[in-house]
């Protein structure tokens, strides 16, 4: 499947969030499928494999970028390596330039207390970019549920950053759509979730959540961040 011409730019992405506003995720993904072809990747945090599913079902082999940061729980690299192991796609690993020893040499150590922005821009921001050089188009797993600053995602999105489309097929979706999808389909899950981290990032700027807590609120707890700077 080749990609198809002219798809890209910001006109055409509202012109098609418009359009599948009320469409499925499957439908959505469907139509980036068809709209982009081997111009399209998906991205994982491996939280779970929910995109994998969706996405592989109807992209068999489809790249699936996972940044490596060096600071991921051992629990999540064991999901990578699980979820690559039982659907068919093609995963693609992408690490820093910079070791987690290197950048301590380079820049003093736990950069990520001192200055997360940095530190998130240097092991998350700038290997996605590169990452997705190759690519015209990308799926995520946002939800406008997620957050106050995801409540407005589009469907469809052209990132002007990295110069191409941003897909959101679950962007609808509420956590007891994903509960149910997930319960029916049985799902692999980050065992941390079973363990009161609802939404996972690197070990150290991670923290339980309580029950009833917003599930983002142990993420770069205490900084006053809520984004790494991936989607904004």
């Amino acid at each position: 499947m080749n990609p198809i011409t002219t798809v890209g730019g910001p006109e055409r992405a509202e012109r098609a969030a418009q359009e599948l506003e009320g469409a499925t995720a499957q439908e959505i993904i469907a139509w980036a499928a068809k709209t982009f072809g081997d111009g399209l990747c998906v991205t994982s945090s491996m939280a779970d494999a929910l995109m994998v599913d969706l996405v592989s079902e109807q992209v068999p082999g489809i790249d699936v970028i996972f940044l490596d940061t060096g600071y991921h729980f051992a629990e999540t690299i064991g999901t990578r390596d699980a979820v690559a192991s039982m659907y068919d796609i093609t995963l693609v690993n992408v690490e820093p330039r910079r070791t987690v020893a290197e950048q301590d040499a380079a820049l003093g150590p736990r950069l990520y207390g001192r200055d997360p922005g940095i530190c998130c821009h240097l092991r998350k921001v700038e290997p996605l970019q590169r990452a997705l050089e190759p690519y015209t188009a990308w799926l995520t797993g946002l939800r406008r549920q997620d957050s106050s600053t995801r409540r407005n995602t589009p469907v469809v999105q052209w990132d002007p950053r990295k110069q191409m489309t941003k897909v959101n097929p679950l962007v609808r979706w509420t956590q007891e759509d994903v509960d149910s999808y997930m319960a029916e389909n049985k799902i692999l899950v980050n065992p941390l979730q079973y363990d009161g981290y609802p939404s996972i990032g690197c070990e150290p700027c991670t923290h339980r959540v309580a029950p009833g807590e917003d599930p983002r609120s142990g993420r770069w707890a205490g900084t006053g961040r809520t984004e790494c700077g991936i989607h904004g």
